[in-house]
């Protein structure tokens, strides 16, 4: 008796189970067949959407934001459109201006972009708009201008060079080994932002530890999170989240662990007590209190203030290896203006102009974030007269912009710091609004973290270049960059690093 019940049971689940898939393959057809026949793109025969949907491409350029670059320059406006994408891409000056300042408004984040990241960043300042958005960056404005968390920001990178980065190096000086730069950075910066923002240090770069858990999910889940884009449809990543299968699996499975984790950040900050503290954690807390939107405050700040540092300062190194007459002028002028060997202060990082210039022009050509994206909530027309539908996705792109000669001249491919210094002492000048070079964004989005992040790679800069060698491994060749919400390098930066006698 009790074993024809079992079969009865297997059976009713296994008809359970056919009739949901049936229900779901049925919803899923029905909802691409609703997508098909309103969307006039579906089947764009144009080059451009041939070669981003067959990927031919890749048979020209290294990396999507190559191709996009080379479009772009070969554009009359400046702007192309990805049809597939409903995407307007643009490196025109005058649209980013429009977009960013102008009309504002009329370019949100939108419920699209926050639905590609919504499961990772939530409500987070990088995916709010509106009342949300406002209130955590007047927060946020307010934390950052402050005197004393710039104050102990300075002081907690200056440390983990000091403590940690600089012995690193010298052991693997000492060994002959090699390195991957890139993950040494990538751990350095998620330490310091970690004691920057929450007060807590997971000693990344102590390589005797594991990877943090929380390092590694966060990577997984925003390499994973920016693949949602590249899809044609929001209807792929959607039926594959709905049916919990493949890099949705993981992507889920990598959200809950940051969940986890970030909850634990928050729980041990409570017990720490926070009333006095210096992280920015602590002072969000006296104002906050639900836990969700905490969580969505500490997912922001580790990918402000880690990925987009260890982004710039991995291809900083990768240009200098490159480039050893810029290396000889940045030690001239640390050797002038640093006349101990400690590391130097907040105030003499300030008086290098020739480190300045190094590091704007690698920012300029290698920009941390590669691109952004808007999307419009009206009819519109772009300075260029480029009509943008409400509901399109319009994209401004640093990365191409750092490459157009209508902006910075015929040799815009070409790393030199000297095009940032002017007068007989080699001042350095900020030569562009924020709109020609939007690394930063600009206008109402512009970033609140950028002196912050500058004195962070400057520290490190100027006191691994005084101290070592930084050799790349193999033929110096364009980096090859991975599926993610900030410029990664493929595969990693091997290098050998070797003490200056």
């Amino acid at each position: 008796m009790a074993e024809d019940e079992g079969r009865l049971m297997e059976v009713v689940q296994v008809k359970v189970s056919i009739a949901f898939f049936s229900f779901t393959l049925s919803f899923l057809s029905f909802s691409l067949l609703l997508f098909v026949l309103r969307s006039k793109h579906a089947w764009c025969n144009c080059h451009v959407c041939k070669s981003y949907l067959n990927s031919s491409w890749t048979a020209d350029f290294a990396n999507l934001v190559d191709w996009y670059a080379h479009l772009l320059r070969h554009s009359p406006t400046q702007t192309i459109h990805i049809h597939v994408l409903n995407n307007i891409v643009t490196a025109n000056p005058d649209n980013v201006e429009y977009m960013l300042k102008t009309n504002f408004n009329n370019f949100p984040k939108g419920k699209a972009f926050s639905s590609i990241l919504g499961d990772l960043l939530g409500d987070g300042i990088f995916n709010a708009d509106g009342e949300l958005w406002n209130f955590q960056r007047k927060m946020a404005s307010l934390e950052l201008g402050s005197s004393s968390v710039r104050s102990n920001a300075s002081r907690i990178v200056s440390n983990e060079v000091r403590t940690r980065l600089l012995p690193l190096l010298d052991s693997v000086s000492a060994s002959r080994g090699t390195i991957d730069l890139q993950d040494i950075f990538r751990r350095f910066s998620f330490d310091t932002i970690c004691k920057i923002s929450f007060g807590l240090d997971p000693a990344c770069l102590d390589l005797s530890l594991p990877m943090s858990e929380f390092a590694a999910a966060f990577d997984l889940a925003t390499s994973l999170s920016a693949r949602r884009a590249t899809a044609t449809s929001p209807l792929v990543w959607k039926a594959k989240r709905l049916l919990d299968w493949g890099s949705e699996r993981e992507l889920r499975r990598a959200i809950g662990l940051v969940d986890v984790l970030a909850g634990e950040v928050i729980r041990q900050r409570r017990r720490l007590g926070f009333s006095s503290r210096d992280d920015l954690l602590s002072r969000f807390m006296a104002s906050v209190s639900d836990d969700k939107y905490l969580r969505d405050i500490v997912i922001s700040f580790l990918l402000a203030g880690r990925d987009t540092v260890a982004s710039g300062l991995t291809v900083f190194f990768f240009l200098l290896s490159n480039h050893p007459e810029v290396v000889s002028k940045m030690r001239e002028e640390i050797d002038r203006v640093c006349t101990s060997s400690s590391i130097p202060s907040y105030e003499k990082l300030r008086s290098m102009s020739y480190v300045d210039a190094a590091l704007y022009e690698c920012l300029r050509l290698y920009p941390p974030v590669q691109f952004d994206s808007k999307f419009c909530v009206d009819d519109d027309v772009l300075p260029d007269g480029t009509f943008a539908k409400k509901g399109t996705r319009v994209t401004y792109h640093p990365y191409a912009m750092g490459r157009m000669d209508t902006i910075w001249g015929s040799d815009c491919a070409s790393f030199r710091p000297e095009r940032w210094l002017r007068g007989h002492d080699g001042t350095f000048v900020m030569l562009k609004s924020p709109f020609e070079f939007p690394v930063f964004q600009g206008g109402t989005r512009v970033c609140l973290g950028k002196e912050m992040s500058l004195m962070e790679m400057k520290t490190v800069a100027v006191s691994v270049v005084r101290q070592f060698d930084v050799e790349m491994v193999g033929s110096a060749q364009l980096p090859k960059f991975a599926p993610g919400l900030t410029a990664t390098h493929g595969g990693g930066l091997s290098a050998w690093v070797r003490r200056r006698i």
